[in-house]
C-alpha cells in the first residue's frame, strides 16, 4: 500500500505543480507584471509551506537543530538540485532582476545566517531583524513590479477567479502530494533498514523541497524561466528571512557547531549559482549537471561524517 501511496503522492505533486504554475502565470498576465515577480513571491512562499511547517513546529517543540538543519538543507537542495535539474533539462535563462538583485540578497542572507550560526544561537532580536529584512525585500520587489508593468502581454487564458482557484488547488495538491511522498518514502526506507538519521538527512530534507523542484521543472518546461529561477531563489530567501526569523522570534534557535560547515557550504553554493547565472546570462545544461554532481558530493559528505 505504501508504494501505491508513494506513486499517488508524486502524481499529486506533478498535477498540482502544473495547475499552480498555470495559475501563477495567469495572475502575472492579469497584473501585467513580469512572471519572475510572482515566482519570487507567491510561488516561492507557497512552495516553501512544507519547510515552514517543519521548521516552526520543530522550533516550538524545542528541536531547534531540526528547524535550522531543515532550512540549510532545503536551501542547498533548492540551489543545486532545483536549479540544476531544471537547467539540465531546459537551460534556464537568467532574468536581469534576479541577477542584479535577488541572488545578491540571497548571498547577503546566507552570509548573515553564517555569522549567526557561528555565534551558536539565533536570538529573538536577531529573528526580528531577519523578519525586518524580509519585509524590506518584499517592499523593494513590489515597488519594482509596479514600475515594470508589461503592456504587450496577451490576454490571460483564465479569469481572475479561475486563476486564484488554480493557484489554491494547485498549492493544496503540491503540499498534500509532498507530505504523502515523504511519509511513505520514510516507511519504505525503514523497511529497507535505513537509520533515522540517514532518513532525516536525505528523505525529509529532499521531501520538503519537492514542491520547489516539481514547480520549477514544470515552469521551465512551459518556457517560463522567470517562475523557475525565481521560485528557487525566492524560496531560499523566504526560508532564511521569514521562516527562520519567525521561528527565532517564537523561541531562540540553538545552532549546533556541526551546522557551521553546512551553512558555509550553503553560502558558497549561493555564490556558485550567481556565477553560473551571470555567465552567458543563462544556466546551461553543463552547469546544471555540475550542480547536480555537487549535491551528490554534499550528500556523500553528510552521510560519511
Amino acid at each position: 500500500m505504501m508504494y501505491v501511496l508513494l506513486v499517488f503522492g508524486f502524481i499529486l505533486l506533478i498535477k498540482g505543480a502544473d495547475l499552480f504554475v498555470d495559475g501563477a502565470s495567469s495572475i502575472a498576465h492579469i497584473l501585467k507584471i513580469p512572471s519572475v515577480i510572482i515566482g519570487l513571491t507567491v510561488v516561492a512562499m507557497g512552495t516553501s509551506a512544507p519547510e515552514a511547517a517543519v521548521s516552526i513546529a520543530a522550533g516550538i517543540t524545542g528541536n531547534s537543530d531540526i528547524s535550522l538543519g531543515n532550512i540549510i538543507g532545503s536551501n542547498i537542495f533548492n540551489l543545486l538540485m532545483v536549479i540544476g535539474i531544471s537547467a539540465a533539462i531546459f537551460p534556464v535563462v537568467s532574468q536581469k532582476d534576479i541577477m542584479g538583485r535577488d541572488m545578491w540578497w540571497n548571498i547577503g542572507a546566507s552570509v548573515a545566517l553564517l555569522a549567526l550560526v557561528m555565534n551558536g544561537e539565533i536570538s529573538r532580536t536577531e529573528g526580528a531583524l531577519l523578519l525586518l529584512g524580509m519585509a524590506l525585500y518584499l517592499i523593494i520587489v513590489i515597488r519594482n513590479a509596479l514600475k515594470t508593468r508589461i503592456t504587450d502581454y496577451t490576454d490571460p487564458e483564465m479569469s481572475v477567479t479561475k486563476s486564484i482557484i488554480a493557484l489554491v488547488l494547485g498549492l493544496a495538491a503540491i503540499i498534500a502530494g509532498g507530505n504523502m511522498v515523504v511519509d511513505n518514502a520514510e516507511l519504505i526506507a525503514k523497511n529497507w533498514g535505513m537509520s533515522d538519521s540517514l532518513i532525516g538527512l536525505t528523505i525529509v530534507a529532499v521531501g520538503t523541497s519537492l514542491p520547489e523542484l516539481v514547480t520549477s521543472l514544470t515552469a521551465a518546461q512551459k518556457g517560463d524561466s522567470g517562475i523557475a529561477l525565481g521560485n528557487a531563489v525566492g524560496s531560499c530567501l523566504f526560508n532564511i528571512l521569514f521562516i527562520l526569523g519567525l521561528t527565532s522570534v517564537i523561541t531562540p534557535v540553538h545552532a549546533a557547531s556541526e551546522l557551521v560547515a553546512d551553512t558555509g557550504i550553503m553560502t558558497a553554493v549561493s555564490v556558485i549559482t550567481i556565477v553560473f547565472a551571470i555567465s552567458g546570462k543563462t544556466t546551461s545544461r553543463k552547469e546544471g549537471l555540475f550542480c547536480i554532481l555537487l549535491y551528490v558530493a554534499y550528500t556523500a559528505y553528510i552521510i560519511l561524517r
